[in-house]
Parts: structure tokens; C-alpha cells; sequence
């Protein structure tokens, strides 16, 4: 491992804004804060929004500063680009973004039922080598997950410049009866993107500037309804 990495690790240890905590901490059992993230982690007791994948952290503190009535944290189980962003939150004193560095797997260790309200998912891996790939972060397993911690009506955001994610995600929602809200194979071109939406990454920033159109799906999950997998000859 570099020396700067190292350094950011050792940094983001002193952070009082980011939960690290090691693997026999969360595996198969709860964290202490599942619940109480609103009462023992952020000062104020306000709305949660998750990022899933955050990477750098941009769209967490991005939208941190534009909602402040809400809080927002970032969720990534890569440390030394985390550390960008909550360096960042850390220096403008932001008091509403907070950062966990975890796999995604491990998401319902973290959050129990009704604690989230909103869930960002912005330029995941798309998990293209397998035809059926666990991974995804839109898969049922991790959907799933993800209705067991959201509250009734909460919004779920994909922002991807992968057409074979955006595609695969449309047609889970579809047959699973469930209509997206928004959806978009060319979010800038179709004139969509608000000062939200247009919040960019570090590799949207790349994306864009080789050409590459961005997908955007915006849908909500039923907490009652587990979503089913596509059959074999739709994915």
C-alpha cells in the first residue's frame, strides 16, 4: 500500500464524522448505531439519505450543502477516496454528512427498518463480467435490502453511464409491477437535469467529456413486495 494512502487512512481515523468498523463488528449482527444514527451520530435529528458507492463523496456533500435540513451519509468500502470528501466536509464544517466505510453487503447491519428516506446510487460498478452478477447494487438482493431500511414512499436514484445497468434495472422494475417515476437514457440531453441532478462525480466528469450519455432511473420500492429476479431469456 502507497504512503499516501496510508496517511489518508491514518486521517480519516481521526475523523470524527466516519464510522469505520471492522468486519467482526457487522457481520451477521447488528451495529450500534443500526437505529440511532439521528440520536448518537448527527447533532440534529433530520432525514436520512444514503449514497451508496460514494467513491470521492461529491454527490454526499454536494447535496449535504443544498439540503442542510437533511442529513447524508456516504457509504463506500474504498477509504482512500472517501477521504476527499470527508476532508472536504470536514473543512467547511459541515455538520449534516457523515461517511461509513463498509461493503454494501453488509447494509442491513447498519440501518433498521424506516430509518432511511432516501437512497442515491450514483455510477456503481455495473458488474459486467457475469451474466448474472450478484453484485450489482441493483439486483433483488440488494433491493431487497434496501426496502427492509427505507420508509414508505422513500426514493431510490440510479445515475449510471452503463446502458446495459440502466437497462437491466428498468426491466427488474418492470417485471416486478413496479413503475419508475423518472426515467432517462440521455439525462442531459433530455433537458431533466436540475441543479440536483447535475451534481457531477469525478468519473461523470469523465464520462461526459468522452461523449457518453448519462441514464438516470428515479423509482420508489414497496416495503411488502420482495423483488423477484428477471427469468433467464429477459436479462
Amino acid at each position: 500500500m502507497g504512503k499516501g494512502k496510508l496517511q489518508k487512512f491514518e486521517e480519516m481515523g481521526r475523523f470524527p464524522h466516519v464510522v469505520q468498523p471492522p468486519f467482526e463488528e457487522v457481520f451477521q449482527r447488528d451495529h450500534s448505531l443500526k437505529g440511532k444514527w439521528n440520536t448518537r451520530f448527527f447533532p440534529v435529528s433530520q432525514p436520512l439519505v444514503l449514497e451508496l458507492g460514494c467513491g470521492k463523496g461529491e454527490y454526499t456533500v454536494g447535496l449535504a450543502k443544498k439540503y442542510p435540513d437533511k442529513n447524508f451519509l456516504g457509504v463506500d468500502i474504498k477509504g482512500a477516496r472517501m477521504w476527499k470528501g470527508a476532508k472536504n466536509a470536514l473543512e467547511a464544517g459541515m455538520s449534516n454528512v457523515g461517511f461509513l466505510r463498509t461493503r454494501i453487503e453488509f447494509i442491513t447491519s447498519f440501518f433498521a427498518p424506516g430509518e432511511v428516506s432516501e437512497i442515491w446510487l450514483t455510477f456503481p460498478d455495473p458488474q459486467l463480467k457475469r451474466r448474472r452478477n450478484k453484485k450489482r447494487l441493483t439486483t433483488p438482493r440488494f433491493l431487497n435490502a434496501y426496502r427492509r431500511m427505507v420508509r414508505p414512499g422513500a426514493i431510490i436514484h440510479l445515475k449510471t453511464d452503463s446502458r446495459p445497468l440502466y437497462t437491466y434495472t428498468l426491466e427488474l422494475l418492470k417485471h416486478n409491477r413496479l413503475e419508475p417515476l423518472l426515467a432517462t437514457d440521455d439525462l442531459y440531453g433530455s433537458g431533466l437535469a436540475d441543479d440536483i441532478l447535475s451534481i457531477r462525480t469525478f468519473y461523470e466528469t469523465r464520462f461526459l467529456e468522452k461523449g457518453l450519455p448519462i441514464h438516470y432511473l428515479k423509482f420508489s420500492l414497496d416495503a411488502d413486495k420482495e423483488i423477484i429476479e428477471l427469468p433467464d431469456d429477459r436479462e
